[in-house]
């Protein structure tokens, strides 16, 4: 057995509950004043599995972005209320509550749909000004460079 799967190493004793690593980095960043992170390591310590978090799997198959991820999807679910503990017991309720959230999440993507192709629209009528004037002034540059006089009111 090797020394990360053991019971007691570190990345074990980094799982959101109250072992002795999680209640020394706690301790230590309230000692040195970093205060922010103890707090955050009692809301790990207590809400961590609620929320998805795990830090004794940190470094092992997900790599780093899939641990960002899986920590912003955490945050997103304690804070938006949208966790599965948030179920009220009435069957008909939360099934009407999930149907129109996924109705509006629909319509989020079609706002973003719509969005994007905006975007390329104005991104194609800015090119066609952008050649417009450059046209414009290549030919104001053609007529002084023959010795022709340059169009006026231009």
């Amino acid at each position: 057995m090797s020394s990360t799967t053991r019971k007691g190493s570190i990345h074990e004793q980094l799982r959101p509950a109250w072992t002795p690593v999680n209640i020394a980095i706690m301790v230590v960043a309230f000692i040195i004043g970093a205060w922010p992170i103890g707090v955050f390591m009692i809301a790990y310590m207590i809400w961590g599995q609620a929320w998805g978090l795990d830090f004794s799997q940190w470094g092992k198959t997900d790599g780093v972005s899939s641990a960002g991820e899986k920590m912003k999807s955490a945050f997103d679910k304690a804070f938006d209320g949208k966790a599965s503990s948030s179920r009220t017991g009435n069957s008909a309720f939360d099934e009407w509550r999930d149907a129109e959230l996924r109705r509006i999440e629909e319509e989020r993507q079609k706002l973003e749909a719509a969005k994007r192709e905006f975007q390329a629209y104005m991104e194609e009528m800015q090119k066609a000004r952008d050649k417009e004037e450059f046209e414009r002034f290549k030919a104001r540059w053609d007529n002084n460079a023959t010795g022709g006089d340059a169009p006026s009111g231009q």
